[in-house]
């Protein structure tokens, strides 16, 4: 484990190896598991705002079970995205391929907003647990990622790297720079 700032970040991150390959996964982090993407509680304003700009892209069905609740509280007592049928995040759209892709971020890029989608679904398959003096940030194993997996492991691109610019979102620069001088130092040593 590596302690920076108020962060204990497992060194799976950087020794793992990982690049999304949407083409052979088809976005099943957004449909698989039993609830909704966790959300931070600032970020439940940001999906007031953003429903109204994100419509557009959304089926009947996503938009029914968004305008009864944009969001849940899942078996552990923390906000989730609300799911379609149990299944898919309401905020998903599926692309021509049958990718599924995040209608926030579409509208994100299409830059009808500041906000390009909860921090929680940029940071994965990272997953931070808040503790009280600290927020271990591990990473979540889903065979669901194996291709990713193989991908990252062809490019050689570490699970961290991959995820530079979530991990500067969340923490910032300061931060990601330590984490590189760490893995730095222990790719020095071995």
């Amino acid at each position: 484990m590596i302690q920076i700032d108020d962060t204990v970040v497992s060194e799976i991150l950087l020794d793992k190896k990982f690049v999304c390959n949407l083409d052979k996964c088809m976005g099943a982090c957004c449909v698989e598991g039993d609830a909704g993407a966790p959300l931070e509680e600032d970020e439940l304003k940001e999906l007031e705002t953003v429903f109204p700009l994100v419509k557009e892209y959304l089926s009947e069905t996503s938009i029914q079970a968004l305008e009864e609740d944009l969001y849940t509280i899942d078996g552990d007592g923390e906000y989730v995205t609300q799911l379609v049928n149990g299944k898919e995040c309401a905020f998903v759209f599926f692309d021509e391929k049958g990718i599924t892709k995040c209608s926030i971020e579409q509208a994100f890029i299409n830059n009808k907003t500041s906000f390009k989608k909860p921090i929680s679904c940029h940071l994965f398959p990272v997953r931070l647990t808040p503790y009280k003096n600290f927020t271990a940030v591990n990473y979540a194993h889903w065979d669901i990622c194996d291709d990713a997996c193989s991908l990252g492991e062809e490019l050689g691109v570490q699970t961290y790297q991959f995820l530079k610019e979530p991990l500067i979102r969340k923490f910032g620069n300061k931060w990601f720079e330590e984490l590189e001088l760490v893995d730095k130092h222990l790719n020095k040593s071995e």
